[in-house]
């Protein structure tokens, strides 16, 4: 059990935030005698970046709660030597050696690796027509755009937010600064909020935005920006100008794979690493996990691309095992996530309309409105539930919820019948608990399931 696995000396990870330091650790844990490394250009390493608007917004009281580990601690707990503020800027492949600068004092040094993982993560899309380094406009990605947004706010009176783009970091965003007590407007190239969704969750979310005194401006066909004294000033939505103390752009992600693209590795259609179920890339001593790589999607068997945290830190588990000897497998992955939005809370699974219709499935849907508690309790309130499947065979492909916190569970609820092939009809079937302050006399997913029935006839 003493000796290095295979010859792996060297296993290095480049990136440290949700990927990175699960294959690190994990890499370590199935190698102890291994030496780990772990480089991070950023201030910060294993930071909870799925927090942050709820630190901003107060109810997570002290940003350093959201940093889990740093340099020492990490070092202490999992055996990884870690290092912040060092760039990695070439690999050689051939020589297995990656160049690194420290960002602090530009020394540059070179490192033999055995194996090497990229957890590179993904860079939030930017505005070209902004000047880069615009005092007034931030991100809300990473502890850095936070601390940015709180010394701004602590030396400028802002009044009037603008938000462009309406997914989920943009509708967070809006939530937080409305709290806050601002004037909140969203701008947005699409017709509705959250684009990505059916539109009748898409409705149902501007409903809930505007009845809470955010703006949503949508579809805006062209956005520029007046700028004095360095700042921007006004936003210009199509022919209209919005006044703009600051401005936060949320206008999605993508893989960061400049490092990759240099090395030569090969890339997806959707732009992020190609990697295998063992998590190599083209090249068998690079593995890859995060939001730098695409995903096989679990419904369509096809790549996809889904920037989550917990697949990151699950695939970090596995591309950190494999790389240090072991053999796991990662398996097709199911799209399930959700956002709160004031007093409600939106759930997602599997595939949207749109992407089941592309599925060549003949597909059929159902949806509801019920009541999530018995309607004479005092905090009950509607819920709104959509179910797609296919007519031909029941099997489900994908569900949308907007309700309360319950929702999250109805998610989970069919994303576990699609990855076990259980068939919509068994919903009829199913003894969901009662309780009159907790859960409804019949259960949205029953009166879904009985629609399906009636459906499939």
């Amino acid at each position: 059990m003493n000796k290095k696995i295979n010859n792996i000396n060297n296993i290095i990870i480049v990136g440290g935030n949700a990927a990175g330091p699960s294959a690190a650790a994990k890499a370590k844990r199935v190698n102890p005698n291994a030496r780990v490394m772990m480089f991070e250009a950023s201030n910060f390493i294993s930071t909870g970046t799925c927090e942050i608007p709820y630190v901003l917004s107060g109810e997570i009281n002290d940003y350093k709660k959201i940093i889990f580990f740093d340099e020492k601690s990490f070092f202490q707990k999992k055996g990884v030597e870690v290092y912040t503020h060092h760039l990695v800027q070439k690999i050689d492949r051939k020589n297995k050696t990656i160049d690194v600068i420290n960002l602090k004092t530009n020394h540059k040094d070179q490192y033999n690796y055995d194996r090497l993982i990229l957890t590179t993560g993904s860079v939030a899309k930017k505005i070209p027509s902004i000047p880069v380094n615009t005092p007034n406009v931030f991100m809300l990605k990473s502890v850095s755009d936070y601390l940015n947004i709180e010394n701004y706010l602590k030396k400028n009176e802002v009044k009037n937010v603008i938000v462009i783009g309406a997914g989920y970091i943009g509708l967070e965003a809006a939530e937080v600064f409305r709290k806050l007590g601002m004037d909140v407007t969203i701008i947005e190239t699409a017709p509705l909020p959250m684009p990505n969704a059916d539109m009748e969750i898409s409705r149902l979310i501007q409903n809930i935005i505007q009845n809470n005194g955010i703006e949503f401006k949508g579809p805006v066909k062209k956005v520029s920006f007046v700028i004095k004294e360095n700042k921007i000033t006004n936003v210009k939505a199509d022919d209209e100008f919005l006044e703009s103390d600051l401005i936060i752009t949320a206008i999605g992600v993508t893989p960061n794979i400049k490092l990759a693209l240099s090395a030569g590795l090969e890339i997806g259609s959707f732009g992020g690493i190609k990697v295998d179920n063992k998590l190599r890339t083209s090249d068998p001593f690079i593995f890859a996990a995060g939001d730098n790589i695409e995903v096989v999607n679990a419904i369509t068997c096809r790549p996809d691309y889904m920037p989550f945290a917990t697949i990151a830190h699950e695939y970090g588990h596995i591309a950190g095992a494999n790389a240090a000897g072991d053999n796991k497998i990662a398996k097709p992955v199911i799209k399930n996530s959700a956002v709160k939005l004031f007093d409600n809370v939106l759930a997602l699974t599997g595939l949207n309309y749109n992407e089941a219709q592309k599925s060549k499935r003949n597909i059929s849907v159902v949806s509801e409105v019920a009541y999530n508690l018995i309607h004479v309790m005092p905090k009950s309130q509607k819920v709104f539930g959509k179910i797609i499947f296919d007519k031909n065979d029941l099997g489900l492909l994908g569900a949308s919820f907007i309700g309360g916190s319950e929702v999250t569970g109805y998610a989970d609820f069919i994303s576990m019948m699609i990855r076990s092939k259980i068939k919509a009809g068994i919903l009829t079937d199913v003894n969901f608990n009662y309780t009159p302050p907790q859960s409804p006399f019949i259960n949205i997913l029953s009166i879904l399931g009985r629609k399906i029935k009636e459906d499939f006839k």
